[in-house]
């Protein structure tokens, strides 16, 4: 495994997307074992795309332009949905000091479905990791596994220290309730325009 492979595979984790801003949400709102909880659930949601590109089903939706869409509409509507259950629901991203365990499968589940509903994945997979596979691989199969598998990991570790950076700032928010109220504003704005983002991306 090459180092340029470590090194990409961070950059794409750390910039913002729908997981990264949806960890944040949880650990600013729930504190951190959720935020842990929804970094699992995003990087859980990541397993289609991993398992489409490595057999196949990614190159189908690149070359269907209708499941494509299917797919891509079904990621926005569920963008849109999140950003107007942040803005009406206030259990959403509630700060408190008690949080129930029970509530964290859904917190998971959440995060997961973010990102299975991301078509792109898919096709980020199988644009991505073909490129890091050595030509001296006994297995193009198993690399792609493997891979697969590191890049996971380096989600779920990243999404943790994100969630963990938000979960310490919850002190000060629950001390100022105007805060979470813009923060909450800010959150579903920009699952608003990441919905935005993809239904007019090709």
């Amino acid at each position: 495994m090459s180092v340029e492979f470590l090194m990409t595979s961070l950059v794409v984790v750390l910039l913002p997307g729908t997981g990264v801003i949806y960890t944040l949400a949880i650990g600013l709102g729930r504190g951190f074992r959720a935020s842990v909880a929804a970094a699992f659930g995003c990087t859980l949601g990541i397993v289609p795309a991993a398992v489409a590109s490595i057999i196949g089903l990614a190159a189908l939706l690149h070359t269907s332009a209708l499941a494509f869409q299917v797919v891509k509409f079904m990621g926005v509507a569920y963008l849109f949905y999140m950003a107007w259950k942040i803005l009406k629901d206030d259990t959403v991203m509630e700060v408190s000091e008690n949080r129930e365990e029970a509530s964290h499968f859904r917190v998971a589940a959440t995060g997961a479905v973010l990102n299975v509903l991301n078509p792109k994945l898919s096709l980020f997979f199988l644009a991505f990791l073909p490129q890091f596979i050595s030509p001296a691989a006994t297995s193009a199969t198993l690399s792609l596994v493997v891979l697969a598998m590191v890049f996971m990991i380096m989600t779920f570790a990243v999404f943790v220290v994100y969630g963990a950076f938000a979960s310490f700032a919850r002190d000060f928010v629950i001390r100022r309730p105007s805060v979470m109220s813009w923060i909450r504003r800010c959150f579903a704005g920009t699952f608003g325009f990441l919905g935005a983002k993809l239904a007019v991306s090709n």
